[in-house]
């Protein structure tokens, strides 16, 4: 079984800019998963932000294409989510997921708040 801890979450003005990372405990599992970021606003289901293959083929869901993208470093077991031009629809509590051999784990998340 594999680990993930997010990081990065935090306080910003609309505008601004965040990095999330989320770290694996196991690189050799790090390494062949499909990695992805989710989001829960206050209220609503968690919804798919975007996804990484081990490839580091990236998908982004519409409402983020174009403002955060996605990387993977696997010498690190570190999947970034970097979040510019935010707005306060974006804010949330962002989970990093990584599926791997028929398995699915998920960090504890860490919220990201974005005032107005």
């Amino acid at each position: 079984q594999v680990q993930l801890v997010e990081s990065g979450g935090g306080l910003v003005q609309a505008g601004g800019s965040l990095r999330l990372s989320c770290a694996a405990s196991r690189s050799t599992i790090f390494s062949i998963s499909v990695m992805g970021w989710y989001r829960q606003a206050p209220g609503k289901q968690r919804s798919w932000v975007a996804t990484i293959t081990s490839d580091s083929d990236t998908n982004y869901a519409d409402s983020v294409k174009g403002r955060f993208t996605i990387s993977r470093d696997n010498a690190k077991s570190t999947v970034y989510l970097q979040m510019n031009s935010l707005s306060p629809e974006d804010t949330a509590v962002y989970f990093c997921n990584a599926r791997y051999l028929g398995r699915e784990v998920w960090g504890q998340g860490t919220l990201v708040t974005v005032s107005s």
